[in-house]
């Protein structure tokens, strides 16, 4: 097992991306802290991780606030007595045409994609360089952190912030041995991308700009968050690792 007696805190890991990635530390033996707002979700999560022998935590909390963030951590501390890994993945989309982006949706996204990831990430750094050990920060950035898609103007703001922010505790955390990445999916099968897969012709239109034509997985985030998760990353920090059909070569 790659991830045997490590600790693992993913965020957004009810569903989708966040929910493979929990799955997948657990069945490489982690202990994982899932966190989401939909109840049920976490509860289905727990169910899976445990019902397979896994250890898990469930906390109904919003990442954009702090004050609960700080409550998650020292719960997973209070438990587990560490932390090894954290996967920032909460973040919402609602692509809007530049013009049309409200002030409320701007400081939303801001708020959920980029701050939340701020916030978690110096919390949980700050635990690693107590413990000694290391320790491995994943972002969860987007293709469009690279480059810009039309109508994402907010979103891609966030994504590419989120690849400055890890490039920035890259160059600081690496004296501490805590590796930052940012994994970067492209046109993955989520609940965010749900409206255009349930349009034949649009999603027809969109696949032409994804060299393998065809739609990511979770499970393939999954796989690559392991690997950056992992000690065969050891070497890696700083870095924006692409997971995209190879859409990216296109867009730039």
């Amino acid at each position: 097992m790659r991830l045997l007696n490590k600790v693992a805190l993913v965020t957004g890991s009810s569903l989708g991306i966040g929910r493979a990635i929990a799955l997948r530390f657990a069945r490489e033996g982690a202990k994982v802290a899932v966190i989401g707002l939909e109840k049920d979700m976490l509860d289905e999560v727990r169910d899976l991780i445990s019902g397979e022998g896994g250890e898990v935590m469930t906390f109904e909390s919003d990442v954009q606030y702090k004050i609960q963030m700080e409550s998650v951590l020292d719960s997973v501390i209070g438990r587990w007595g560490c932390l090894d890994v954290v996967v920032n993945n909460a973040g919402i989309c609602k692509p809007t045409p530049f013009l049309d982006i409200t002030e409320e949706e701007w400081d939303r996204h801001m708020n959920i994609n980029l701050k939340a990831t701020f916030l978690v990430s110096q919390l949980a750094a700050r635990q690693m360089v107590r413990q000694g050990r290391g320790g491995s920060i994943i972002q969860m950035s987007s293709v469009n952190g690279l480059a810009a898609e039309a109508d994402q103007a907010h979103y891609n703001t966030t994504k590419g912030g989120i690849n400055l922010l890890m490039m920035s505790m890259a160059l600081e955390l690496a004296k501490d041995k805590i590796r930052v990445n940012s994994l970067c999916p492209g046109f993955i099968e989520t609940r965010l991308t749900k409206p255009l897969l349930d349009n034949p012709q649009a999603i027809g239109e969109y696949l032409k700009t994804i060299p393998m034509q065809e739609v990511g997985q979770p499970e393939d985030i999954a796989n690559a968050a392991l690997y950056l998760a992992s000690d065969e990353s050891r070497y890696m920090t700083g870095h924006c690792m692409v997971v995209d059909g190879g859409q990216l070569s296109r867009l730039s």
